[in-house]
C-alpha cells in the first residue's frame, strides 16, 4: 500500500522526527520540516495552553512563506503529538486548535479515540497511533487511526520491551498500511534496516536533541554526544509509563538508577511530569542509539548525514546482491 500523499510528500528521507517532550518547539520543528524530514512537537510543549495557537500559526505560516519562496524544494509537511489520556486536560482545547490550523499530521499516544481520530480527518488530516505490542496496533486501526508507528525496544523516552524484528512481523500479518519503526534508529543504515524489515519510514528522536535548534541544555546535549548504549535506563518510575533515560541525569537529580521503584501507571500525570523533582526537564530521555551521535549540529547537518549514510548502504547492498 502507497503512502498517504500528506506523509510522503517532499521528503529528502523517509524519516519523522519524533515529538520530544519539552524539547521540540517551533524553531526545531521548522528546520527538520525544511531539511526534508516530517518535524513534529507535542502540544503540551506549548505552555501555556494559549501558546499553542501562536505557534501554530508561526509554524504554518512559516512553512507557507518558505514553499512559496522555494517552490522546487518545498518543506516536508508538520505533525503535532496528543496525548490522548485522562490525565491530560487539555485535550479538548489542543485538538480544536489542530482542526483549526488544519495539522497535517496528528500523532496520538497513550489512547486511541475514535472521536480525535474523526476531528482530525475531517479536514483531510491522517492519525498516526504509538504502539508497543500487537493487540495496541489492532485496537488503534479499528477505532480509526490512519496508521501506526511500532515503538520498540531502545526507543528514547516511552519505549516497549519487543524486538523492533518482533513487532514489525506481528503487525504486517495483518495491516499493510503506513508503518513505522521506532528505537534506536540513529544512522542512515538504521534507516534502510526499518524498511528492509516491513517499515514504510523510520522515527527518530534522540540525535534532534543534540542539535543547535532543540530547546535542551548543552549539557543535556554533550551527555548524549558523550554516551552509549550502556548509559540508559529503561524505567516507569517518571511518568507511570516505562521509558528510556540518561542514568547520568538520574543520579544527578539524586536517584539511585539502579534501584528505582515502580510507579503505579494509574497515578500517570504529564503536568506533573514537567515540575518537580522528577520533571522531565531534570531526568533526560534518550534511546539507545545515541553512540551515533558525535556532535552538536545544526538539524541540516544532521539530516544530510542521515541522508549519505542512507544511500551509502542501499550501495552496499545492492554489491551483496
Amino acid at each position: 500500500m502507497a503512502l498517504p500523499a500528506i506523509l510522503s510528500r517532499h521528503l529528502a528521507l523517509p524519516v519523522v522526527a519524533s515529538p520530544l517532550f519539552i524539547i521540540s518547539h517551533p524553531a526545531l520543528t521548522l528546520a527538520q520540516c525544511k531539511a526534508g524530514v516530517v518535524g513534529s512537537f507535542p502540544a503540551l510543549n506549548a505552555r501555556p495552553e494559549a501558546q499553542l495557537d501562536e505557534w501554530l500559526a508561526e509554524i504554518t505560516e512559516n512553512l507557507a512563506a518558505y514553499n512559496a519562496a522555494n517552490p522546487e524544494k518545498p518543506a516536508a509537511p508538520f505533525a503535532v503529538n496528543q496525548i490522548v489520556h485522562t490525565s491530560n486536560k487539555r485535550l479538548e482545547h489542543d485538538l480544536g486548535l489542530c482542526v483549526k490550523y488544519k495539522v497535517p499530521i496528528v500523532i496520538s499516544s497513550l489512547g486511541a479515540v475514535p472521536e480525535v481520530n474523526a476531528a482530525i480527518h475531517s479536514y483531510g488530516g491522517i492519525v498516526l497511533h504509538d504502539v508497543i505490542n500487537n493487540r495496541h496496533a489492532n485496537s488503534a486501526i479499528r477505532k480509526g487511526a490512519d496508521g501506526l508507528i511500532a515503538v520498540a525496544a531502545g526507543a528514547g523516552g516511552h519505549a516497549g520491551r519487543l524486538s523492533p524484528f518482533a513487532l514489525l512481523q506481528e503487525i504486517r500479518e495483518w495491516f499493510d498500511g503506513p508503518l513505522l519503526l521506532a528505537g534506536s534508529i540513529a544512522n542512515g543504515g538504521a534507516i534502510l534496516a526499518a524498511q528492509a524489515a516491513g517499515a514504510d519510514m523510520a522515527y527518530i528522536g534522540s540525535p534532534f536533541i543534540a542539535t543547535e535548534e532543540a530547546r535542551a541544555s548543552e549539557a543535556y546535549k554533550q551527555a548524549l554526544v558523550e554516551g552509549s548504549a550502556d548509559d540508559i535506563v529503561y524505567s516507569n518510575y517518571f511518568t507511570g509509563v516505562h521509558g528510556n533515560y540518561l542514568k547520568s541525569s538520574i543520579k544527578a537529580s539524586g536517584l539511585d538508577p539502579d534501584h528505582l521503584p515502580e510507579a503505579d501507571p494509574g497515578k500517570m500525570d504529564f503536568e506533573a511530569a514537567t515540575t518537580g523533582a522528577k520533571a522531565w526537564k531534570d531526568i533526560w530521555g534518550c534511546g539507545q542509539g545515541i553512540g551515533a551521535i558525535k556532535s552538536v549540529q545544526p538539524v541540516s547537518a544532521l539530516v544530510g548525514r542521515l541522508e549519505s549514510e542512507y544511500h551509502a548502504a542501499k550501495a552496499r547492498i545492492c554489491e551483496k546482491a
